[in-house]
């Protein structure tokens, strides 16, 4: 769909770019599509492009008339998106086929994420970089790979690919304020063996599928109590298993590592003559889930036959509850110095079972480094509990705000003069590249802005019009400032 279909006009050459991007598959560790669109769209204009072994493109643009002297600047966004679709769409993400609806002032994906995270970014440093109007320095347009699995691309980042100290992360989710922090985030990974045992005589194997929930950024979203798919799905087995013993063959959730999973499924083998006790539990269960979470009350739960199943012994299964009862989710802690701000959560985001052994990743967050540490050793505990071993992979530090930073004190003076007023400052509990980046660029300074996104990583993402061209306003303002 095009940009005048959607009766979108300024800024014309940000919807271009970004609508362009929503016909392309960029799935994390998948970008290369992207990679080669971004690196074509420069060649035709007569820009230098450039590799690191990651897979991070540098795209080198020369300044504006009369401002060469000027500081050179990186623009920063990412390739990848989260590619989250409702199971009966005929639209994937992973494909390239994106559906895009306007509804107002709002872009949104017919029944999937839409991808402003951070395809907007890009969108945006592409248009700054041909767009007649904006006046510059010397530009690199720095475009990382797989943020959305562990900033991995940032990680792997050569610094030879970038020459600017002066970063503009386009990853900011609100016109109205300057990111000049985030938490730092640990990945860790309880892995369980489901040794079979032979299942009693007459067991019933059914699949029992838990869906519908919202989801939403495990870092953004924590603090809503939005359902978890695999830790509800846990406890509607929990309690169906007391009234009808059951084994557990297998159990799946939830597709990224920082999404709220939406949907779980596990496969079971019910003990002979307990069908019916098991779904009148379970159903229990799901009406109970569903008033707690009243802003998730489209959660839906399936009990279907499932062929055959090789389940575990009973002492596993029940390992298996009660480790997902007792991994932590949700959010730890509030920041002491900003109101209602979290500090410190942790979500358990994947459930899969491979060769006989099911893996719970979860990802925690903090602005602490001592407080990551404390929900590992939670989570460590609880696994060994179970008998359960972990893996632990400690993300990306915590970005420290700056705020004495001469880049800081531009934006604001930017923001000011075209908006009337001082921007928010915020220090963000979703992770920014701009943790890694700081790690990798001797003596960079960074911000983040970008316009408003809400509800990225799930269907129902939206990105605003209007606030999109503020964005945009304020960029090319920033980028004339820095270049005088």
């Amino acid at each position: 769909m095009s940009a005048s279909e959607l009766e979108l006009s300024e800024p014309r050459l940000v919807w271009e770019r970004f609508l362009e991007l929503t016909r392309i598959a960029r799935p994390p560790k998948e970008e290369e599509r992207a990679r080669e669109h971004v690196l074509a769209w420069a060649a035709r204009r007569g820009f230098e492009g450039a590799l690191d072994a990651a897979g991070n493109v540098a795209i080198r643009v020369a300044a504006t008339a009369g401002r060469n002297g000027a500081p050179t600047v990186v623009l920063q966004a990412h390739l990848d998106m989260v590619c989250e679709r409702d199971p009966a769409t005929p639209y994937d993400p992973r494909e390239g086929r994106i559906h895009v609806v306007r509804e107002g002032d709002w872009l949104a994906a017919e029944g999937t994420t839409l991808g402003a995270d951070n395809g907007i970014g890009v969108a945006a440093a592409m248009a700054a970089a041909e767009d007649p109007e904006v006046v510059h320095g010397p530009l690199e347009l720095l475009f990382t790979v797989s943020e959305e699995q562990g900033l991995e691309g940032a990680k792997a980042l050569d610094p030879a690919l970038v020459t600017g100290r002066l970063l503009l992360n386009l990853d900011g989710s609100s016109d109205g304020s300057l990111t000049i922090g985030c938490a730092g985030s640990t990945h860790t990974f309880a892995r369980l063996r489901l040794e079979p045992a032979a299942p009693p005589p007459g067991c019933l194997p059914l699949e029992v599928r838990l869906g519908g929930a919202r989801g939403g950024h495990s870092g953004g979203d924590i603090a809503l109590g939005r359902v978890n798919a695999i830790k509800a799905l846990g406890r509607v087995l929990s309690r169906a298993g007391g009234e009808a013993p059951f084994r557990l063959a297998s159990l799946e959730g939830g597709v990224s590592r920082n999404a709220i999973p939406r949907e779980a499924s596990a496969v079971v083998a019910v003990a002979a003559g307990g069908e019916s006790k098991f779904r009148a539990a379970a159903d229990r269960e799901l009406a109970a889930l569903r008033e707690e979470h009243a802003d998730d009350a489209g959660v839906t739960l399936s009990i279907e036959p499932a062929g055959t199943a090789d389940p575990t012994d009973e002492p596993t299964t029940l390992a298996v509850l009660g480790l997902l009862e007792a991994i932590p989710t949700g959010v730890v802690a509030l920041s002491p110095g900003v109101p209602g701000a979290v500090e410190t959560s942790t979500s358990l985001n994947v459930a899969r079972t491979e060769a006989g052994v099911l893996t719970l990743a979860s990802m925690s967050r903090s602005a602490k480094a001592d407080a990551l540490e404390d929900v590992v050793a939670a989570i460590d505990e609880a696994s060994g509990r179970a008998g359960a071993e972990v893996e632990v992979l400690r993300s990306y530090p915590p970005w420290e705000p700056d705020l004495e930073s001469p880049l800081l004190a531009s934006a604001r003076d930017s923001y000011a003069r075209l908006f009337g007023s001082e921007p928010r400052l915020e220090v963000v509990h979703g992770g920014l590249e701009c943790a890694v980046i700081g790690t990798r660029l001797d003596g960079v300074r960074m911000i983040s802005l970008g316009p408003e996104v809400v509800g990225p990583h799930a269907p129902g993402e939206r990105l605003s019009v209007s606030s999109t061209e503020r964005f945009y306003r304020l960029l090319a303002a920033l980028l004339d400032d820095l270049s005088r």
